[in-house]
């Protein structure tokens, strides 16, 4: 099989910055069906944990011994010292989290069945997070910079395409995760934005709203000359990966006792990074992140499999009979 490369990066102090939104999950779990206007449920399980696309995936890639440094904005609050707390505890660097005087921590309940979800998000202090909180010592210091959620920090969005160029001058590599647009606009000008981002990461769904597009091969093909590398996460389908005229498809770990998907993709992506970082074949990233992904789902909630590495070894022997 070709292999495909990624790009090997010089040495810094930092391996990945992460760049985005803070929040705790309350997760609503086994619940026999999805609320109704006026009527009352009952959910078997409750957690109280470490969210936010970005937080799960710095979390689980520091724990999985990648170096990694985040920069975003949480309230005053126990919230905010839950996650601060949360972070440290996995190894990241949180010195230039930026606590709020004026917004409290952002929150968002998730109602969970089995591998499905709703959810509802308070994005408190992250609305204020902007790219001017990104200082040019946070990306000197790192080599790769990665950013998720960016239609849920509206002091973010518009400076998006400047963040990654200031990145790209300094020789990082980038990574994007844009998640869902909860306005459903999905204003975010692809042609302009993906020859700054080494490795776009979004689900199908996303990113067919995003290309406004019908079926996927008409966003690859729509994005093929502006894009370096195309990962589309699709759940326990896999992922699809475009570089160029290559395509590669890794199947899914398929896990038949699902806990919840809560976090699964962000799993994805740190998996995959923290290969990519360490200039391993394309086709190794997506293998690691597909059993990162799968790895998430054993467990209730986005960090929950990767308390540390020695649990993630375990689980990834036991559960889906792989060694790392």
């Amino acid at each position: 099989m070709h292999k495909l490369k990624t790009m090997l990066l010089p040495n810094k102090q930092t391996d990945v910055l992460v760049a985005g939104e803070l929040n705790i999950d309350l997760i609503m779990d086994r619940l026999d069906a999805f609320p109704q206007l006026g009527k009352e449920i009952i959910a078997h399980r409750m957690l109280l944990t470490l969210g936010s696309s970005s937080a799960i995936l710095a979390s689980n890639l520091s724990v999985l011994g990648t170096r990694v440094a985040f920069c975003g904005r949480v309230g005053r609050d126990n919230f905010a010292a839950k996650i601060l707390a949360d972070l440290a505890a996995r190894g990241v660097d949180t010195s230039s989290i930026i606590q709020s005087d004026s917004a409290d921590t952002g929150l968002t309940v998730a109602l969970s069945i089995a591998e499905d979800r709703a959810m509802v998000t308070y994005p408190g202090a992250m609305s204020e997070f902007c790219a001017t909180d990104i200082t040019d010592g946070l990306l000197d210091s790192a080599r790769h910079l990665h950013v998720s959620s960016v239609f849920l920090q509206p002091a973010l969005k518009p400076d998006l395409l400047t963040l990654f160029q200031r990145a790209r001058q300094k020789g990082l590599t980038t990574s994007l995760d844009p998640q869902w647009d909860p306005a459903e606009e999905w204003d975010l000008d692809l042609q302009q934005l993906l020859p700054l981002v080494n490795v776009f990461l979004p689900n199908a769904e996303e990113l067919k709203r995003l290309a406004r597009r019908n079926s996927l091969e008409e966003c690859l093909s729509s994005l093929a000359g502006n894009s370096h590398i195309i990962v589309v996460k699709k759940g326990n389908e896999g992922a699809l990966l475009q570089q160029g005229p290559t395509r590669l498809h890794q199947p899914a770990f398929l896990n038949r006792e699902v806990a919840d998907a809560i976090g699964a993709g962000d799993s994805f992506n740190a998996g995959f990074l923290h290969r990519y970082v360490k200039g391993a074949p394309l086709e190794e990233c997506m293998a690691h992140g597909a059993l990162c992904g799968a790895i998430n789902t054993t467990q209730n909630g986005g960090t929950t499999a990767f308390a540390d590495y020695k649990m993630v070894k375990q689980l990834a022997l036991e559960k889906f009979n792989v060694a790392i």
